[in-house]
């Protein structure tokens, strides 16, 4: 047995498999979602250097689809790991597609013509997506999915697919792998940005998310790249970006900070002045951390293109006769400010996965306070976990950036490939 299972397929999930399986490790890669990618599909530019998002992530998603030592297993979620260094068992659930993947062209055609819309959590409910569907164009495998909860059975989809590859029954399945070591690299979650109320998101239809303003920039996205305010449509004339929402906050025992929100805010006013120089742009925030490579830099150059930041922190939105309003003092001078902003921007933090303390227990791994996952030790040792053979990479033991997510997946990829290398000496 020198098998490794990866639970996880985003950028970090992607790198350690593709780490391992270079070495002549078989890696079985376990995703719940339809396609591998994670978040940072949903994005448009990355930071510091504003290349596409995709353009870094799509030939990685491709060159795992096509390793003879990589297994993608999507909508798929490990039930129970079983055993100890190099001899786990992993017990894994694959939920129904209703599409026979091996003769799913991925044309699309079902998909054009099915007559049911639902919310689309790819495009964080900004846009929409049908009751079959692929999560994006580059989804990896390139095989739709259908959801049953919401098709209505019209038959329109079984009629249009030529190969006949869509189920009208279905049932999921078990697989039991065989594995050395594991490592988790689930990700992280948003924010829901409905816990800070008087903000007004989903109350105040100009009040987005950074996710949110993340798919309306980018050019593939429900809006084609077009910044909108979806009260009317119209491109908005001032935007506000409000820092430190579910971050550093101890009135919803959010204390720490989520690394990546003051560079995704500052990449995101550049890309607005971009396409709209003379909208006017303020960035409220506790404290700039601009840690990285590049990244002082960066925001030397938002400042050079007329991005005002204002240290300091609004109390609400209010909604008036002249739209949304803002008063906010400048914690530098004491000067205070009344704002009327046609878009708000809240940048919501990054939070453990939803499904990390189910996941704790099945695997044997304790975790931190604040819900992420816990290495054995944070100076010495960031990637193992207490119970020996199971590792932890990218942001299930903190808020990262994308950089900082592919290093510590090749780091816990080097320790999943020792244990395999011992079980094949032995």
């Amino acid at each position: 047995m020198s098998n490794v299972v990866v639970i996880g397929a985003g950028i970090t999930g992607i790198q350690t498999a593709l780490d391992i399986a270079g070495h002549g490790i078989h890696v079985d890669l376990i995703e719940r979602e339809p396609s591998i990618g994670g978040h940072m599909a949903q994005l448009d530019k990355t930071f510091p250097t504003n290349d596409c998002s995709m353009c870094i992530l799509s030939p990685k998603m491709v060159d795992v689809a096509r390793h003879p030592a990589i297994s993608i297993h999507p909508c798929a979620e490990v039930e129970s790991v079983e055993g100890e260094v190099g001899r786990f068992q992993v017990r894994v659930r694959k939920s129904p597609r209703y599409i026979d993947e091996e003769t799913c062209t991925g044309c699309g055609d079902c998909i054009q013509i099915c007559p049911v819309e639902v919310y689309n959590r790819f495009d964080a409910g900004i846009g929409v997506r049908k009751a079959i569907y692929k999560p994006h164009a580059q989804a990896v495998p390139d095989v739709v999915v259908k959801d049953n909860n919401h098709c209505i059975e019209c038959g329109l989809c079984y009629d249009t697919c030529g190969p006949g590859a869509i189920r009208r029954e279905d049932e999921g399945r078990e697989l039991i792998l065989d594995a050395a070591s594991v490592v988790i690299t689930t990700g992280y979650t948003v924010f829901d940005a409905r816990g800070k109320p008087q903000l007004g998101h989903l109350i105040y239809p100009d009040v987005v998310t950074s996710l949110e303003l993340e798919r309306m920039i980018n050019a593939s996205g429900p809006t084609g790249g077009k910044i909108k305010r979806l009260s009317d449509g119209e491109v908005p004339k001032s935007v506000v970006f409000i820092q430190c929402v579910g971050s550093r906050d101890m009135t919803i025992d959010r204390q720490y900070c989520s690394c990546v929100c003051c560079m995704q805010a500052i990449k995101n006013a550049m890309l607005i002045k971009e396409k709209s120089p003379e909208t006017e742009i303020f960035i409220f925030y506790m404290d700039l951390r601009a840690y990285g490579k590049g990244y002082e830099e960066y925001y030397e150059r938002a400042v050079g293109k007329g991005i005002r930041f204002l240290r300091g922190m609004p109390s609400d939105v209010i909604a008036d006769r002249k739209g949304m309003t803002i008063q906010i003092e400048n914690t530098e001078n004491g000067e205070v400010l009344l704002l009327h902003p046609e878009l708000v921007v809240l940048s919501v933090g990054l939070g453990p996965a939803e499904e990390m303390p189910a996941l704790a227990r099945k695997l044997g791994f304790t975790l931190e306070d604040n819900g992420f996952a816990k290495p054995v030790n944070d100076a010495v040792d960031t990637v193992a976990t207490i119970r020996p053979g199971i590792y932890l990479a990218g942001t299930v033991t903190a808020p990262r950036d994308i950089p900082d997510c592919v290093a510590s997946g090749g780091s816990a990829a080097m320790r999943a490939y020792i244990d395999a290398m011992r079980v094949l000496s032995a």
